[in-house]
């Protein structure tokens, strides 16, 4: 039996922000949405053409007040072709929240406070 990850699930409170940030930050776009019939709920998926895991982005509309995450010990990581650009984006982004030189990483956090891990090619 075999398994492939396929998604994974961030909500958010603002989509169209999350939107934004994720195409400007990690060159992720919309590749389908789903709409609730009464409007209760978005989920949209994002990709690239790097990889074909997939980001969903669930909008639940009775669901306004930020979420919950915890200690904030997880993230998705990101491995980029251009470490010293992508660094100098986020930082003009205003979006770097953690870096370890030591370790050759440094970490975003998008509008909801998810974490995202970005390693250089090695």
């Amino acid at each position: 039996m075999k398994f492939k990850m396929i998604h994974e699930n961030f909500n958010v409170t603002d989509l169209d922000q999350s939107l934004a940030f994720y195409e400007q930050a990690l060159g992720l776009h919309e590749v389908r949405r789903k709409t609730a019939p009464d409007g209760a709920h978005v989920i949209c998926f994002l990709a690239n053409a790097e990889a074909d895991f997939e980001l969903e982005l669930t909008w639940l509309r009775d669901h306004p007040q930020k979420y919950d995450l915890g200690e904030e010990e997880f993230h998705l990581a990101f491995r980029t072709d251009d470490f010293d650009a992508a660094h100098a984006l986020h930082a003009s982004m205003g979006c770097i929240c953690f870096e370890n030189p030591a370790m050759g990483i440094y970490f975003i956090q998008d509008p909801d406070g998810y974490w995202l891990e970005i390693l250089p090619v090695r």
